[in-house]
């Protein structure tokens, strides 16, 4: 994967798949708060360009797209898993989740769908086996060929969650991708073929002008599920954040970005392992979640807020 530059090198990983056997020490999920229990990796990698990418300083390496082949192996070590989390399984407010998978962490498995089948037999299996307890897989996407899941035999047991932003965010800085009427659109044939649904709504930015942007957004959804009855539908809020590593590995990919990624403007946070991220001030964050509470009460009042970050 050499190139003449890391520019190129980025390009050249971009245009590469990879179908790769997971090994055992990938098949061995992990926790994955505040999203769901586990982690559950059907690849790893994505053919997007957005220019804020979480993967960013998470993969090492060139961003090469991973597809596991070997997916009766990740499958077949759900069973071990289930009732032993401590995010939806210990949660009240979350307990009809059950046990919950997160199939879209270092990747968006629709992306890859037309490709590897993996995401449709994924979401068959969770709907068909016979578990020892409540189950729920999870994933978040923002691509729009949701064409193969719809007649899927999923049992009421997975949740698509589209992600989505103002439209100048999605349009600036999420190359690649579905655009959000798309995406939208796609929200809705899920709804309407009985999927659990949700928004995820990431990386929330305080552009000029973003109460006009993501109100327009909220009620293009609400428009959009208007007439579906008893959808059930949750709402993820996240907002944009950086590592000096991460913003490194972008502006590389990305010289010309205008994203930004200003320390100065931002409060550095600690993980709980000690890694530093670059988040918004007290004040900022205040603001953009306080207008987000009251939008989504007014206008999708019947979306469940997860939580905010």
């Amino acid at each position: 994967m050499r190139a003449e530059n890391d520019r190129a090198a980025y390009a050249l990983a971009k245009r590469t798949l990879a179908v790769v056997v997971a090994p055992p020490s990938k098949r061995r999920l992990q926790p994955i708060p505040p999203s769901a229990d586990w982690r559950i990796d059907l690849a790893e990698g994505c053919p997007a360009h957005c220019q804020y990418c979480y993967l960013a300083g998470s993969l090492s390496g060139p961003p090469i797209t991973r597809v596991y082949a070997n997916l009766p192996d990740i499958l077949a070590e759900m069973e071990g898993y289930v009732g032993r989390g401590t995010i939806t399984s210990a949660s009240a407010e979350r307990a009809d989740e059950g046990t919950t998978f997160e199939a879209s962490c270092y990747t968006d498995p629709l992306a890859l769908e037309h490709l590897t089948g993996s995401l449709s037999a994924t979401i068959a299996h969770v709907g068909t086996h016979d578990w020892t307890a409540p189950v729920g897989l999870r994933f978040t996407t923002k691509f729009d060929d949701v064409a193969p899941l719809l007649g899927l035999p999923h049992g009421d047991r997975t949740r698509v969650r589209v992600s989505v932003n103002a439209n100048e965010i999605a349009t600036r800085f999420e190359g690649g991708t579905a655009r959000l009427p798309q995406r939208v659109a796609a929200l809705r044939a899920l709804a309407l073929s009985g999927y659990r649904v949700g928004l995820t709504i990431a990386p929330i930015m305080p552009i000029p002008g973003w109460r006009e942007g993501y109100g327009a957004l909220l009620r293009d959804v609400a428009t959009a599920l208007a007439d579906i009855a008893d959808v059930d539908l949750t709402v993820e809020c996240i907002t944009h954040r950086f590592t000096a590593t991460s913003k490194d590995v972008l502006l590389g990919w990305y010289p010309r970005t205008k994203l930004e990624m200003d320390e100065s403007a931002r409060t550095r946070k600690y993980g709980k392992f000690g890694s530093a991220k670059y988040v918004y001030p007290k004040d900022t964050m205040s603001q953009l979640r306080d207008w987000f509470e009251a939008e989504l009460a007014a206008t999708l009042p019947a979306a469940r807020t997860l939580y905010w970050t």
